[in-house]
């Protein structure tokens, strides 16, 4: 069965904003999302906390989350918050 990735580029200044609407479509979604975190140096307590809510509702769903392009600050950031094993990463 072929894997039908959703793929979403985050702009860096609108983290929230644009993990907040892809969390509203997560029901439109296959069976993978990939989240392109190339453009974002730094993530929000709010940005973790949707992140959180994200990686939950995917996993209700039975569905991967790809994080590609994430830096190393963004990797501590998630690491610290507990979600680094929640995802997947691509470089």
């Amino acid at each position: 069965m072929a894997t039908i990735a959703m793929l979403h580029k985050i702009d860096g200044e609108r983290v929230v904003e644009e993990l907040n609407e892809l969390l509203s479509n997560l029901d439109h979604a296959e069976s993978e999302v990939e989240i392109d975190f190339s453009g974002v140096a730094r993530l929000s307590p709010a940005a973790l906390q949707v992140l959180g809510t994200l990686a939950a509702k995917s996993e209700e769903k039975g569905a991967r989350v790809v994080l590609r392009g994430v830096n190393v600050d963004v990797y501590k950031e998630l690491k610290l918050a507990r979600l680094s094993g929640r995802f997947a990463f691509m470089s």
